[in-house]
């Protein structure tokens, strides 16, 4: 899923092709894409754009008269461009937007549809789409302490719930959790002074870092190598290669279709976080230590 850094990039490259252009048509080839009834596409068409701006990982793009296009990439979908004249890049569209300057087009790979498009009337409307969390480039310590402590929650999720952080997802607070070597089940309210402020200048490297590396990757061009794997990262996605810290073999926590990494040399002092994929065929016997494992995997 496209996060922050991701979203951040997508926004910049969209501002210096639809700024100011106008919106001359909106094609919808997949109607469940669309998840408003009002206002009806027609009614955006003829209008200018007048603000761009991120709400937690959704762009959502102002014209004028105060109405709104909301997008939400969710897992798979991605944003592609193409200059005036020229059919965008990648699959077929679930919606493409035709402006004064080029063609917007959202696609989304896999038979799920999940990407989301809403039509928008007024700042009011505008701010339901807002999540809550607070901005984590902006905030400081006291107000990245105060949020995180105030409720209970392993640190995987309270760094991923939208309504505490925004625009965090499962990639980015992986790295984050590396960075500060921190436990991903470790408790919020548990953490200490000096753990709280390991992992607020964590959060805010770790995405500066990664913004300016989309950045850079990027180019003028537009952003087409949006994914959530990059060899580039530490740990996530990184299961049994080398911890670039330590060495060690990356490790992981499955639960449904998430999968969190981390590094057990670094972040949890060499124990093991049981992996509920195989831990409830090994039960009592699951390895607690990275050398119980590698001895389990070598019989």
């Amino acid at each position: 899923m496209p996060e922050l850094p991701d979203v951040a990039v997508y926004i910049e490259a969209l501002e210096r092709r639809i700024r100011g252009a106008r919106l001359e048509r909106v094609r919808i080839s997949t109607p469940f894409v669309l998840r408003s009834v009002a206002p009806a596409p027609s009614e955006l068409e003829g209008r200018c754009v007048t603000e761009l701006r991120r709400l937690g990982k959704r762009i959502a793009i102002g014209l004028e008269g105060e109405l709104f296009i909301v997008i939400h990439l969710m897992i798979a979908g991605r944003l592609h461009w193409a200059e005036k004249g020229r059919k965008p890049p990648g699959r077929k569209p679930l919606v493409a937007f035709d402006w004064s300057s080029g063609t917007l087009a959202l696609s989304e790979a896999g038979s799920k549809r999940r990407a989301s498009l809403h039509l928008l009337r007024g700042r009011d409307a505008l701010a339901a789409h807002d999540p809550g969390g607070i901005e984590p480039l902006d905030a400081d310590l006291a107000s990245f302490a105060r949020v995180l402590r105030g409720s209970n929650h392993t640190l995987k999720r309270a760094l991923t719930d939208p309504r505490l952080l925004s625009g965090i997802g499962n990639a980015y607070s992986d790295e984050i959790l590396h960075r500060a070597r921190l436990s991903p089940i470790a408790l919020t309210q548990k953490l200490s002074d000096p753990e709280l402020a390991r992992l607020h200048a964590a959060t805010r490297a770790v995405l500066d870092e990664w913004i300016e590396r989309l950045r850079v990757e990027a180019g003028d061009s537009f952003p087409e190598k949006v994914t959530a794997f990059r060899p580039e990262m530490a740990v996530h996605g990184k299961y049994r290669e080398p911890c670039p810290g330590c060495g060690s073999p990356v490790q992981r926590i499955v639960f449904a279709s998430n999968e969190t990494n981390y590094c057990a040399r670094c972040q949890t002092g060499g124990k093991l976080l049981a992996d509920r994929a195989l831990s409830r065929l090994l039960k009592a016997d699951w390895p607690r230590t990275l050398e119980e494992l590698e001895a389990l995997r070598a019989r």
